[in-house]
């Protein structure tokens, strides 16, 4: 189960590896973790809960969790629960009142822009679709938005193929924005930038998040940028959570091996400390998700693995008492929990 805080604190953000596309036709997974996840940080009450979340589709780009939860597709089985109400089974005319409130960010910037379509068209559509306002409101609306995010009112008539990859990204932020949504999905929104770009969308992304109280669920592959973002990080492994921690706790004292191997290859800015610390290098492939291993699905890859992770597959323990949790018959720094 992945839960988030109705405080303006963000979401999880799951660091995983990607999954290997998959050649043959068949069905593929995105499952939730069967566990309860300890809620985000503060004490608000929970905005989002994800239950067994499964959903099989032919494999073509990967697993895509995040699609699921936003309910983007139709799920299999499990449940999601927003705001206290399960939003698994409504249709798309049910779902409708709840994308007021439930937004998503993109990974491509441009992909996720109509290229037929301006820009004060793509920003005012959600403002159209919710009958939100008059024209004249919609229209100022949209130069707020875009004066927010950092852009000037009057690219409004420009096309998205006239702004650079960070100003994409700003529209598509500005875009989800519109509605005054309480929670925003953000799935991997930096990882199509270039490096220099990246810091101001985060910064962006946190001033915002300040500004109007808003709670994130931040997809990455780069554990540098989510340690900027989150307040409470997910780590998953072949599309399960292996690893769930307040932010500087799992920095500090990583308890999965998988999450131990991530933060080694986190780059470090003084040359000195850098050339002290060891990399873990993982061995061999990533498995294929439409036919995980058995028992941890870690285990072919992982240094510290024994006959037990071969047949039995670890539950979410928690370790200390600050909410972090791991998914390891072998956990490691659990002397300093």
């Amino acid at each position: 189960m992945t839960e988030a805080s109705a405080t303006p604190a963000p979401g999880p953000a799951a660091g995983a590896e990607p999954a290997a596309p998959a050649t043959m036709p068949g069905p593929a997974s995105a499952t939730g973790p069967d566990t309860t996840a300890a809620p985000a940080a503060g004490n608000g009450e929970v905005l989002l809960r994800a239950e067994h979340v499964l959903k099989y589709f032919p494999i073509r780009k990967g697993i895509l969790l995040q699609r699921e939860i936003a309910r983007v597709h139709a799920l299999t089985a499990g449940t999601v629960v927003f705001e206290g109400r399960d939003i698994s089974r409504l249709t798309r005319r049910q779902l409708r009142p709840v994308r007021r409130d439930l937004q998503m960010v993109f990974q491509d910037p441009y992909a996720s822009l109509n290229p037929r379509k301006r820009v004060g068209t793509v920003i005012a559509d959600p403002l159209r679709i919710h009958k939100w306002g008059s024209r004249q409101q919609i229209k100022r609306r949209v130069g707020e938005l875009l004066e927010l995010v950092g852009l000037s009112p009057e690219h409004v008539n420009r096309y998205p193929h006239e702004f650079s990859g960070g100003q994409r990204q700003r529209i598509g932020v500005a875009r989800a924005l519109a509605l005054h949504p309480r929670l925003i999905i953000a799935d991997e929104p930096v990882s199509a930038l270039d490096v220099s770009i990246r810091a101001q969308v985060i910064n962006l992304l946190d001033d915002l998040q300040d500004e109007l109280n808003l709670t994130y669920i931040f997809i990455a592959h780069d554990l540098g940028v989510v340690r900027h973002v989150s307040d409470r990080i997910a780590v998953m492994y072949l599309g399960k959570i292996v690893e769930i921690s307040p932010a500087e706790e799992l920095y500090q004292r990583p308890l999965h091996p998988y999450a131990e191997a991530l933060l080694s290859a986190v780059p470090i800015p003084d040359p000195d400390l850098s050339e002290q610390r060891a990399q873990i290098v993982l061995e061999g492939d990533v498995p294929s998700p439409v036919a995980p291993p058995s028992g941890c699905r870690f285990h072919t890859r992982c240094r510290y693995a024994t006959e037990i992770c071969t047949t039995q597959e670890p539950e979410l323990v928690e370790y200390g008492n600050e909410g972090h949790l791991a998914a390891c018959h072998h956990p490691l720094n659990t002397a300093r929990a």
